[in-house]
């Protein structure tokens, strides 16, 4: 089983749609070391981030209406174990403009 580190980097632009992150590739498994979302528009924020399973009908909700102030970042260094295809996603509830960083080690089965 081989492990490297790695980071998966989105920009969010102006849009409330949802947004894919990080998905899981086949035969592998995720460990999501830190989260770090930087709010770049100059406005106050509400996030959503989700795991969808691997069917995609279910959203497990890790943050619901997470604020996030005007140009500050929100930063969370909990585990998170993803297993293969599930996705994470982000949605604003408003149009926004914000850099998200994932940092996770990959785990090949």
């Amino acid at each position: 089983m081989a492990e490297v580190l790695k980071n998966a980097m989105v920009i969010v632009n102006n849009t409330s749609n949802e947004t894919d992150v990080l998905t899981v590739a086949d035969d592998h498994t995720y460990t999501v070391l830190s989260i770090r979302i930087c709010e770049r528009a100059g406005a106050d924020e509400l996030f959503n981030m989700y795991v969808r399973d691997d069917a995609g009908s279910t959203d497990y909700y890790i943050y619901d209406s997470q604020s996030l102030p005007a140009s500050a970042t929100f930063n969370d260094n909990d585990k998170l174990i993803l297993l293969k295809t599930d996705v994470l996603s982000i949605k604003f509830d408003s149009a926004a403009t914000a850099h998200v960083v994932i940092s996770y080690l990959d785990q090949d089965d």
